[in-house]
């Protein structure tokens, strides 16, 4: 009595239809014949007409010998290789405990308080002195920018804060 198998999806089936068929074509570009590719694959005739039909109750092993046959069994080895869902679901799994994957830790790392200090440091340091000394033309910018006024940049050159005079 044979075995029963799971129905598989019409998109599945054809996949496994479009690969028999490849695997016809395979053994017709190396001008075997199906005879001799079912007794090297040590299967039935009737196995290996089935197998190229994309028949869903040929078992693995089957397609693998016939594919080693071939010389392509190397093929197989392409398979699951990328798994972008499998990855996805793995990260969100561990995303999803609260455990940050490995990619996104260290981008934490890198992110961190001192950074923030330092820029807001810059940013009250630099609105501190033009409140002492705003220069022409500075006005709120400079609080939320953290930028220099003209003025300020003069006074850094010149200690006395005094601009050098222009010559004509």
């Amino acid at each position: 009595m044979a075995k029963t198998i799971a129905p598989l999806l019409p998109s599945t089936a054809e996949l496994l239809q479009r690969f028999g068929e490849r695997l016809r074509l395979a053994r017709l570009r190396r001008r075997l014949t199906a005879k001799q590719v079912a007794e090297r694959a040590g299967m039935a005739p009737m196995t290996l007409r089935s197998l190229e039909r994309g028949g869903a109750g040929v078992t693995m092993g089957a397609y693998l010998a016939v594919m080693q046959v071939l010389g392509i069994e190397k093929d197989l080895d392409l398979l699951g290789t990328a798994d972008p869902m499998g990855r996805e679901l793995q990260d969100a799994r561990l995303t999803a405990r609260g455990k940050p994957s490995a990619s996104v830790e260290p981008a934490k790392r890198r992110q961190t308080v001192p950074v923030a200090d330092v820029t807001e440091r810059r940013v009250q340091s630099t609105a501190d002195k033009s409140r002492s000394r705003p220069g022409k033309g500075a006005g709120h910018w400079v609080e939320k920018s953290g930028f220099s006024s003209a003025q300020s940049l003069v006074d850094l050159i010149d200690p006395k804060g005094v601009a050098p005079s222009r010559r004509r």
